[in-house]
Formats: structure tokens, sequence, C-alpha cells
């Protein structure tokens, strides 16, 4: 398999450490995602597949309707954007297909800025 005896330590080396087994650590973006994940799961937000009528009638008025995105091929369709207090929903056409907190953390606290 290797063409050198020499090399089989120092791969050991690099693949288990000098000071043992190399366990993986997560790295801290990791346990961000982690987090929020755990935190949407417990607000119930809007599912996918939800149109903006049953959004509006569950979640109320959004505080903005953020301008639509795409919408120039088939490919792009028309992505609408609505901002809550606490989690902002995409749309493709008229349907929910994900909805996210509005944290730092999720670089969508000033989603109207992003082009």
């Amino acid at each position: 398999m290797f063409k050198h005896r020499h090399s089989l330590p120092l791969l050991a080396a690099i693949a288990f450490g000098a000071g043992g087994l190399a366990v993986p650590q997560p790295a801290h973006a990791d346990n961000l995602l982690i987090h929020r994940v755990q935190q949407e799961k417990g607000m119930h937000l809007p599912a996918r597949g939800m149109t903006m009528a049953q959004v509006e009638q569950r979640y109320g008025a959004p505080q903005r309707k953020l301008s639509p995105r795409g919408g120039d091929t088939k490919k792009h369709p028309v992505i609408n954007r609505w901002e809550y207090p606490r989690f902002i929903v995409y749309f493709e056409h008229d349907h929910v297909i994900h909805s996210v907190l509005n944290t730092p953390a999720g670089n969508n606290t000033h989603p109207a800025a992003v082009n």
C-alpha cells in the first residue's frame, strides 16, 4: 500500500496526535448552529408549505415585507421575505420554503441590506 515503510509512523503520528487518539472538536460555529436549530424547533416557526395567507392568519401581519428577489427565470423563482420580530419567513411564490430566527448568529439582523 505504501511505497515507504517509514511513512507509516509519520501518518500514525499525524492521525492520532502525539498524546493519543485525535478526537475532532466541534468548531464554535457548529455550536452556534446547533443552539440555533434547537431554538427554532422550540418556537414553532411557520412550516414549509404553508401559504402566505396561512402564515398571516396564524402569526399576524409581518413587521415588514421585504423586496422580492429573483423571478428572472424558471430556475430562479420569486422569493419573498417577511420579517417578524423574532424570525424571518422565506416564500417561493406564496409558499413557505424556510423560516429562520432573526439573530445575529444567523447574519440576518438586517435582511433588507442583503443583496
